[in-house]
C-alpha cells in the first residue's frame, strides 16, 4: 500500500526514510490509517517558559495546536496505534493548553493512555517559578490501544503465544537520560537519540513506521533507524532539512 499520495515519494518496504520539507501541521500528503505511530515535540508557544533573563529558549517559530491537527493526526494513524506528543512540564503559564490538548485528542477519537515523564539526567534549568529538571511524554491511542503486551497469564495457562492490550511493555515511571550537551546540538530544542531509541519499542514493532511531523535534529529517524523502523519525517526549516539529510545519510 503507498504511504504517501500519488505524486509524491513513496515509502516501501525497502525505504528507510522518506524526508519531507513543509509544514508538519498539513498531513494532506499521507494516505489515511497509514502511520503505525506518531512521535514528535511540536514547537510549542509558551513566551513565559521559552524565555529566561536575556536568554531565549525557542528562536523558532512556535504555535499551539489547534482542533484540526488533531483531526489530522487521528485521519492518518492506525486503529489502536500510538500517538506520543513530547510536551512542557506542566507551569502557571501553559496549564490550561495542556488540558486544552487532552480535549482536542478526546474530540477527533484519540484515547488518553498514559503520561511518563522524561527526567533530563542532572539538567536544571532555573526559569520561571521552580527549577525545571523534565518534559512530559503525553501517550494516545486511536481508539482501544492494539494488542502488544504479552500475557503471561494465558500463555502459563495453555503454552501458546498471546497478547493483551497496550504497549508491548508496562510503561516507566520516567525515562532519565541527558539531553544533548548544549556544544553538541544540532537543533535548539534536540531529543537526545537514546531517549527515542527507549521509547519506540514500546510502541512499534520492527518494519512498522513512524512520523515525526515536526523533525527538528532528526533524532527520532536516526532512533527508528537504527532499530530497524521505517520513518517519514516533515521539518519546516530548510537549514534543518540539510542537517537531518547528513545525519541520516
Amino acid at each position: 500500500m503507498s504511504i504517501i499520495k500519488s505524486g509524491k515519494k513513496k515509502l516501501d518496504r525497502k525505504s528507510g526514510c522518506v524526508l519531507i520539507e513543509g509544514d508538519g501541521r498539513r498531513l494532506d500528503m499521507l494516505e489515511d490509517e497509514s502511520i503505525d505511530c506518531i512521535i514528535t515535540d511540536h514547537p510549542w508557544l509558551d513566551i513565559l517558559s521559552n524565555r529566561g533573563g536575556n536568554r531565549s529558549f525557542s528562536d523558532y517559530e512556535c504555535f499551539r495546536y489547534e482542533l484540526e491537527d488533531f483531526q489530522e493526526k487521528a485521519r492518518v494513524l492506525k486503529a489502536g496505534c500510538f500517538l506520543a506528543e513530547f510536551l512542557p512540564a506542566e507551569n502557571e503559564s501553559n496549564y490550561r493548553y495542556l488540558y486544552q490538548i487532552k480535549e482536542f485528542a478526546s474530540q477527533c477519537g484519540l484515547e488518553y493512555y498514559s503520561k511518563v515523564s522524561w527526567k533530563k539526567g542532572s539538567f536544571v534549568s532555573n526559569t520561571g517559578r521552580k527549577a525545571k529538571n523534565s518534559q512530559d511524554i503525553m501517550i494516545f491511542t486511536k481508539g482501544k490501544a492494539r494488542c502488544m503486551r504479552l500475557d503471561s497469564k494465558k500463555i502459563k495457562k495453555d503454552g501458546r503465544i498471546h497478547y493483551m492490550s497496550g504497549a508491548a511493555w508496562m510503561l516507566p515511571a520516567m525515562f532519565d537520560v541527558e539531553p544533548v550537551p548544549r556544544n553538541q546540538k544540532i537543533h535548539q530544542s534536540e531529543l537526545p537519540v537514546e531517549l527515542c531509541e527507549q521509547l519506540i519499542p514500546y510502541f512499534t514493532k520492527e518494519g512498522e513506521i513512524i512520523l515525526d511531523q515536526f523533525a527538528g535534529s532528526g533524532a527520532v529517524g536516526v532512533a527508528a533507524l537504527k532499530l530497524g523502523r521505517r520513518c517519514i519525517l516533515i521539518e519546516k526549516s530548510q537549514e534543518d532539512m540539510e542537517q537531518i539529510r547528513k545525519r541520516v545519510g
